[in-house]
């Protein structure tokens, strides 16, 4: 494999500023890479930020191109692919999607058919280099080429590979829409504590460092969240009181149904049918 091969986004969005500021913080070089995109206002903020080259034509970049990296929305993508179809049957690149909810053999077909395709779900932590990405590889991408993908997304977070690309599907419900999950939980200890007269930019520090220092900790230790939690508690104390109030109202449950709606929907956005 290249040292550093020729990558071509299609795209120039959040996702994919994303991934070219890991790249380059990482030291690829910037000749190194290249996005193309319809709207010249995302280039010139890639441009800027990367001093890559860009262009607004999708089959600029084509000629040398050895992984091609599609950042564009599910509804376009087919005719993003149809209209690269000749340049990609040519190259035989590499092919990357994060496009949620569109299978490899669509984009195999789209592209002409017979090539390495890789379908990753990112999340929007990626922003920040503290990603979560679920990856799927076709049979018929290279170890070589399974190495470029992984250096990526390696890029702006951690790594996840399956071995199925149903999987994709509890990936999706898992991590790409967890932030929002989290988010959320955020937001209910911040109003909790404010309503309890806690200054509201004071809750809201608390509560963002709070999560942030758990996550860490879960991160560094080799327990697992169940026992890390009973480490917090204390027997008649504050925090079991908390834990008591969340097993009352079945809060593992709630999460449970939670992800498994969101498991269906990815299923039902990619036009299959969930498992029962």
């Amino acid at each position: 494999m290249k040292e550093h091969p020729q990558l071509t986004f299609i795209g120039a969005g959040n996702m994919a500023r994303a991934i070219l500021g890991g790249l380059i913080a990482n030291g690829y070089p910037a000749n190194r890479l290249a996005a193309t995109a319809p709207a010249e206002q995302e280039l010139k903020e890639a441009a800027d930020a990367f001093g890559i080259p860009t262009s607004t034509d999708n089959q600029t970049f084509m000629a040398d191109c050895d992984a091609l990296i599609l950042c564009v929305k599910p509804q376009v993508m087919q005719a993003v692919c149809e209209g690269l179809a000749d340049a990609v049957q040519q190259r035989r690149p590499l092919i990357v999607s994060i496009a949620a909810g569109v299978s490899c053999e669509q984009i195999e077909a789209w592209l002409g058919g017979d090539l390495p395709v890789v379908r990753c779900m990112p999340n929007t932590p990626a922003q920040v280099h503290l990603g979560a990405s679920g990856l799927y590889a076709n049979p018929r991408v290279s170890e070589a080429q399974r190495e470029i993908a992984d250096n990526l997304f390696s890029a702006v977070g951690i790594v996840a590979w399956t071995s199925k690309q149903e999987d994709i599907h509890t990936v999706t419900a898992l991590s790409g829409s967890g932030p929002a999950y989290c988010f959320m939980f955020m937001e209910a200890m911040e109003e909790a504590a404010a309503s309890l007269g806690l200054n509201p930019a004071s809750a809201r520090t608390l509560a963002i460092q709070t999560m942030r220092g758990a996550a860490e900790l879960a991160t560094r230790s080799e327990e697992s969240p169940a026992q890390l939690k009973k480490r917090v508690m204390s027997p008649g104390g504050t925090t079991e009181q908390a834990i008591k109030s969340f097993e009352e109202q079945d809060m593992k449950a709630m999460v449970k149904t939670a992800i498994r709606k969101a498991w269906g929907r990815s299923y039902e956005l990619s036009g299959e049918r969930a498992p029962e």
